[in-house]
């Protein structure tokens, strides 16, 4: 019984749409591949082929293993930071930077934060209650958004009241992306003398968020949170997820930004 039920994760995972869609997509190619080459259709063997490598290429997309790998060797790495360190350089004030909003949350009759910006904003809060720096949170309605959006630092600011955290001494709401979550941040803060932050966000996307507050004219600590990792047996770790292909997506358009701006 033990046996059956460490099978469980692996079935699971096998049964889900991620890798049962992909099988099935396989299967079919091959089965077109076999008889439409069997026939000397030879035209139909260049669609099949690109169909039959999509189908490899987005299995491993979707595999922890593949993702990990990216992780490690496609953008520059950075490492975890602890309170007292932010002291010992002099930090002035913590920033956190929007992933997001979850504009219409029923469960609490309005907008809320999704899980990643909720990670970032809970890390942000334990650096400023552990160090009594003040904090910052930076984000407005993305460039997706509609018009009349709650901005995603005002919902921080609802989140941190409900989890009776440390209030946001520093409210920006106006950017759409990191760029201007950089530009508009270093505006609020000089006013206010601040000079030397830390930044909080996902380890992915600290390497461009570092790029763009130094570029504004701040001196800049990261403080990544949010870093990828794999703790599952070997061989989930090449069976496709839902996760792991968000994550590996996250990687790619993060390469693909540093690389245009």
């Amino acid at each position: 019984m033990d046996t059956l039920l460490s099978l469980k994760p692996i079935l699971t995972t096998l049964v889900l749409p991620t890798a049962s869609g992909l099988l099935l997509i396989a299967a079919m190619l091959a089965w077109a591949w076999r008889r439409n080459v069997s026939k000397r259709k030879l035209s139909i063997r260049y669609p099949v082929a690109a169909g039959l490598l999509t189908c490899a290429g987005m299995w491993l997309l979707s595999c922890p293993a593949v993702t990990l790998w990216l992780s490690l060797h496609l953008l520059p790495q950075v490492s975890p930071t602890r309170p007292e360190a932010l002291l010992r350089l002099k930090v002035q004030a913590i920033v956190v930077l929007g992933g997001g909003v979850e504009q219409r949350a029923p469960e609490y009759g309005g907008p809320n934060l999704p899980p990643e910006s909720m990670a970032r904003l809970l890390y942000g809060m334990y650096l400023a209650q552990a160090s009594q720096l003040p904090l910052a949170y930076t984000g407005g309605v993305g460039w997706g958004g509609e018009n009349g959006q709650t901005p995603e630092a005002q919902v921080a600011a609802q989140a941190l009241a409900r989890l009776h955290g440390p209030a946001l001494r520093w409210q920006e709401s106006q950017s759409r992306d990191t760029k201007e979550n950089a530009r508009l941040t270093t505006l609020l803060l000089q006013r206010d003398g601040i000079s030397r932050i830390a930044i909080v966000t996902h380890a992915w996307h600290m390497p461009r968020s570092l790029r763009q507050f130094e570029a504004a004219g701040l001196q800049v600590t990261p403080a990544p949170m949010g870093f990828i990792s794999a703790d599952m047996q070997p061989v989930l770790l090449w069976l496709p997820s839902g996760s792991a292909l968000r994550e590996s997506v996250w990687l790619l358009r993060e390469w693909l930004a540093l690389r245009l701006t």
